[in-house]
């Protein structure tokens, strides 16, 4: 008799229950329904195609984006005893042979292919003619929308498969998207009559901390060095030029720090990308380049030293922290020109104007979650049509409430610099003007005899920065090509006074970004941080013998239950969660060594 789901995910993956939805999103496609699956980065959505493609007969086909990481996704596999393998232009003619005629042979559970290869028509016939099909995977199934963030063409040819693969299942996976992508993935990959599984969007383990503009980069270094020194982090910036000016600027402050971008040579920004799989203290400063695919479970930081493009954006990249469970950060910095700029790139692109309308609702989105004073999560929840009741209590705003105060009459002067400027100027010449700040060129335009000349020298230049930047959030204000500011129909009510309008103070710390509390222990409070340390560096020695990155081995989140367990016997290292049988049998003896070895030297010192 076959092994049940349970059984599978028991002896090879180590782990005891099913999570969620996971059980009924593999009973659906074991019995030969498609499937779309909505769950968060690190909620266990490769198990719910892996444990079919185990169980039914065939190979299960993996349609990943990314190239660059499916064999570290194999390797994974691999190391918990499955049958994996890819097809991809980086194998040898010799290699790829071998690959196909073990998916002819059904000698594979898994197979990973770009979307790009998968669509060539040989390799459909082959599979059509040539291979058994348990199932097709469709992951980053987001990538389908054409409004999206992270859209790629190809993703809208696999409806291909519905049509011509009819009695084989396929499951759409995606952790990021709102209710309309979702939609839309149902329609273009023609699986109107998939069922629906949708886990909720929370990452409870990751406390979000966003912040305005002092020195950015001393406050990320100040962030680095007192939450997270010596640890695995992820850096996004807007510009290549940002990404390797912070890459260097951390390198010389003693920080593991590594640039990628595309715009990179292609073999130094794939070595980088395999020195950050591989090792537990990098941090990587990249463009969004850096994108779809990251399966490093050990990333304890995501930072952005921008304005990211959307939420989903903003979601899909920080869902790359604490993907093992442990506590992690979202961490972000931005300013005022993050605001123009993007107002800019919505108005400045070749859309139509449909296509303007969702970038600026978007937009408007992202920015009313930088600039609030509420939960941050509940604001990021109810994006992607989620309730939470009650606050978090891990972010920045719960944490430190900010402080709100009663700017209508600032906004007033400030809305009337620009009008009485002509609508045509930038924040800082109308910060000027609000000063009283005489120069040649408020003399020449004659707005030195402004009633608003001087009206606003009480209030400091950052204080008046913010009141601007908060207007342009707020869509008060837009900004043109050149950066200069004009008025929205949306103003009027606070010009004439019928609304009040209050804004948040922005208190911005020496180091770290807007003071907040100090982040969570990553590790539970019953771990022997001694015992985690020796297994973590026996896990990187066993990688490098192997050649694979150390969390294929194991987890961090497995080895601290190591660490508070302290297992000395082979029944007992079972127990472990992610211990499955192939590991058992791989490594052990290996760590129960270790920790009895440790607890000796514990005992006699």
């Amino acid at each position: 008799m076959p092994p049940t789901p349970q059984q599978v995910l028991e002896t090879t993956f180590g782990y005891h229950a099913f999570r969620g939805e996971q059980q009924a999103v593999v009973e659906r496609v074991m019995a030969g329904g498609d499937a779309i699956v909505l769950m968060p980065t690190g909620g266990g959505k490769s198990l719910c195609y892996q444990i079919p493609a185990m169980l039914r007969p065939g190979v299960g086909i993996v349609v990943s984006p990314l190239i660059a990481l499916m064999q570290d996704q194999v390797d994974a596999l691999r190391q918990a005893g499955v049958r994996a393998a890819c097809l991809n232009s980086t194998l040898d003619a010799e290699t790829a042979r071998q690959v196909t005629r073990q998916a002819e042979a059904g000698e594979l559970d898994l197979l990973y292919m770009a979307p790009e290869r998968l669509l060539q028509a040989h390799t459909l016939d082959w599979l059509e003619h040539r291979v058994p099909l348990a199932l097709f995977a469709i992951d980053e199934a987001h990538c389908v929308s054409q409004w999206g963030h992270d859209f790629r063409p190809e993703y809208l040819q696999l409806a291909v498969l519905g049509e011509r693969f009819g009695g084989v299942p396929r499951i759409a996976l995606t952790a990021t998207a709102a209710p309309v992508t979702q939609a839309e993935i149902a329609q273009r990959l023609l699986m109107e009559d998939a069922q629906k599984f949708l886990a909720s969007f929370d990452r409870p383990n990751i406390r979000y901390r966003v912040g305005q503009h002092g020195d950015a980069r001393k406050a990320l270094l100040g962030f680095i060095r007192s939450d997270h020194d010596k640890q695995s982090g992820i850096v996004y910036c807007m510009t290549r030029k940002k990404v390797e000016q912070t890459a260097a600027f951390l390198s010389g402050q003693g920080v593991n720090a590594l640039a990628y971008h595309a715009g990179m040579a292609g073999e130094d920004r794939e070595a980088n990308a395999r020195l950050f799989q591989r090792s537990d203290d990098t941090v990587m400063c990249a463009t969004v380049a850096f994108g779809m695919g990251i399966d490093k479970p050990d990333v304890r930081f995501v930072a952005h030293m921008n304005l990211p493009r959307s939420v989903e954006a903003y979601y899909q990249e920080t869902g790359r922290a604490g993907r093992d469970g442990l506590p992690a950060q979202a961490w972000m910095h931005f300013g005022l020109s993050d605001v123009i700029q993007l107002r800019q790139w919505v108005e400045q692109t070749d859309a139509s104007e449909a296509h303007k309308r969702a970038e600026r609702s978007r937009l408007d989105a992202l920015l009313a979650y930088c600039e609030a004073v509420t939960c941050r999560r509940q604001l990021l929840l109810d994006y992607f049509g989620e309730a939470l009741e009650e606050p978090c209590g891990n972010c920045d705003t719960c944490l430190n409430p900010p402080d709100t105060w009663d700017a209508t009459e600032a906004a007033q002067k400030a809305l009337s610099a620009v009008y009485r400027t002509g609508q045509r100027f930038g924040v800082t010449y109308l910060v000027d003007v609000l000063h009283g700040k005489d120069s040649e060129r408020a003399e020449g335009l004659g707005h030195t005899s402004l009633n608003v000349w001087g009206a606003g020298s009480d209030v400091g230049q950052a204080a008046w920065r913010s009141v601007f930047r908060q207007l342009l959030a707020k869509g008060l204000l837009v900004a043109d090509e050149h950066g200069g500011l004009r008025m929205t129909p949306a103003c009027k009510p606070v010009l004439t006074g019928a609304q009040r309008l209050e804004l948040h103070k922005d208190v911005v710390a020496k180091s770290g970004g807007t003071k907040v509390k100090k982040a969570k222990k990553a590790l539970p409070g019953n771990v022997d941080e001694g015992l985690f340390e020796a297994l973590k560096s026996l896990r990187r020695d066993l990688a490098e013998d192997q050649g694979v990155p150390a969390y294929v081995i194991f987890h961090d989140a497995t080895l601290a239950e190591m660490a508070a367990h302290k297992p000395t016997d082979l029944q007992a290292f079972a127990e472990i969660s992610g211990v499955g049988a192939s590991k058992l049998d791989k490594y052990g003896e290996d760590f129960v060594r270790e920790i009895a070895n440790h607890e000796e030297e514990f005992a006699g010192s």
